[in-house]
């Protein structure tokens, strides 16, 4: 089975390798495609996944059930699209014209890594073979809109996400943390010291060349001088947060996620096609109330709501699809610890954004929340509507390492009432 991925150095050279042997003259500076560099950026699409890791409670979010035993004690408020959400997002409120709530999946995975698997990938863990994430796929199919890109076009925030599988590393999760730190690349050299043991590496891969010791050290400078133009990229400023005016970092929030997400917008700006930001600790089996109210709700809905307001009035969520999900939900049933515990049965997904039609809900369950009461949707469902949005075909076929064709998504189907 797949688990979740980072990047470390030897995975970061692997992913340098790969994506300088892609051989695509649009991830090659200095190479023009023939299209207007404007006309492209106009058209570029862009997704952010807020991954949830955990399993958060929809029922006390997005699908409250005022009155029902499975209830809970959060009271509903009104938005300014049609839904009601919990009292603790009062500011995602008023961002909920731009998204969309699907109240009616149902997955059978209720394990936190198969789960988690699942909802990244459209496919079940199958020991066989690796399928690649929501991250790797959207990447691999938006990068041809991108001939400027440095960085790499698949980011995780806080957090490793489910890797590229048969794709290959050149699609793997590029891992920061919310400062912007390159997870296991950081030596401990200043600007003049890297540049110095970069141009001592240089010279000695030279040395390798010039003695015709075959195609390795060609490739391996290659790679050498691929990961050299990343570290000194302008765009690499896209990580620093920091640089962000004191009004927008308050407005995100002096967390973790709120700084993900910020990063997320400054990214998608840079061109980056996929970015991820992960907010865990929603496995609430104790105490779910207290803890959702006083720390959980508040930090999700200064972040993401931050950033639907950002995005809309750069001109950038047009373009760019949010998909807010975890690997399931938690029982109707509270627990004798006051918590819930797994669900995958009857729980919400929001999506929004590149077209999605905001302000509705799709699907409902049931007065106590236990089952789905109209058409069930799946992961693959969710995927397939996502690549819709950002123009991607759903007829795109893989194919994995043993030779096997894969339909992009699963083959799910699409969310109809999320599209005019």
């Amino acid at each position: 089975m797949n688990t979740p991925t980072g990047m470390s150095r030897r995975h970061f050279m692997q992913h340098m390798a790969g994506a300088s042997a892609l051989a695509v003259p649009a991830l090659t500076m200095g190479h023009t495609l023939n299209v207007n560099a404007q006309d492209l950026k106009k058209r570029r699409k862009s997704a952010i996944l807020l991954w949830m890791g955990g399993g958060p409670s929809t029922m006390d979010i997005w699908d409250l059930k005022p009155g029902a035993v499975t209830g809970g004690p959060f009271k509903q408020i009104g938005t300014s699209g049609d839904a009601q959400i919990s009292e603790h997002m009062p500011l995602m409120a008023k961002q909920m014209h731009n998204m969309a709530i699907v109240r009616s999946m149902s997955t059978r995975e209720a394990d936190h890594n198969r789960g988690r698997y699942y909802m990244h990938t459209g496919f079940v863990p199958n020991p066989s073979v690796e399928h690649p994430s929501y991250g790797a796929v959207l990447s691999h199919e938006l990068i041809t809109q991108r001939p400027e890109l440095d960085i790499p076009p698949f980011v995780a925030v806080g957090g490793g996400s489910v890797g590229p599988g048969f794709l290959g590393m050149a699609w793997a999760p590029f891992t920061v943390s919310s400062t912007g730190q390159i997870r296991n690349l950081d030596m401990g050299l200043d600007d003049r010291r890297l540049m110095q043991r970069m141009a001592a590496l240089d010279l000695i891969e030279k040395g390798f060349v010039a003695q015709n010791r075959g195609s390795a050290a060609e490739d391996h400078q290659k790679i050498l001088r691929k990961t050299l133009n990343l570290m000194t990229s302008e765009q690499m400023e896209a990580f620093k947060v920091a640089s962000e005016p004191e009004a927008v970092k308050e407005r995100y929030g002096a967390t973790n996620f709120g700084r993900g997400c910020l990063m997320a917008r400054r990214l998608v700006e840079a061109g980056v096609p996929f970015i991820e930001v992960g907010l865990g600790g929603w496995d609430n089996h104790a105490n779910i109330h207290a803890t959702l109210a006083d720390t959980k709700l508040p930090e999700l809905d200064q972040g993401m709501s931050a950033l639907l307001e950002d995005l809309g009035q750069r001109g950038l969520l047009e373009d760019t699809a949010i998909i807010w999900m975890g690997e399931f939900s938690r029982t109707p049933r509270i627990n004798g610890n006051a918590g819930r515990d797994h669900w995958a049965r009857a729980w919400s997904v929001v999506v929004g954004g590149a077209g999605i039609n905001g302000g509705i809900t799709v699907g409902a369950t049931n007065e106590d929340g236990t089952r789905v009461a109209t058409d069930p949707y799946t992961s693959q469902d969710v995927m397939a509507s996502v690549c819709k949005a950002l123009g991607i075909s759903l007829e795109t076929t893989f194919t994995s390492r043993s030779g096997r064709p894969m339909k992009i998504a699963n083959g799910g189907k699409v969310i109809k009432e999320l599209f005019s």
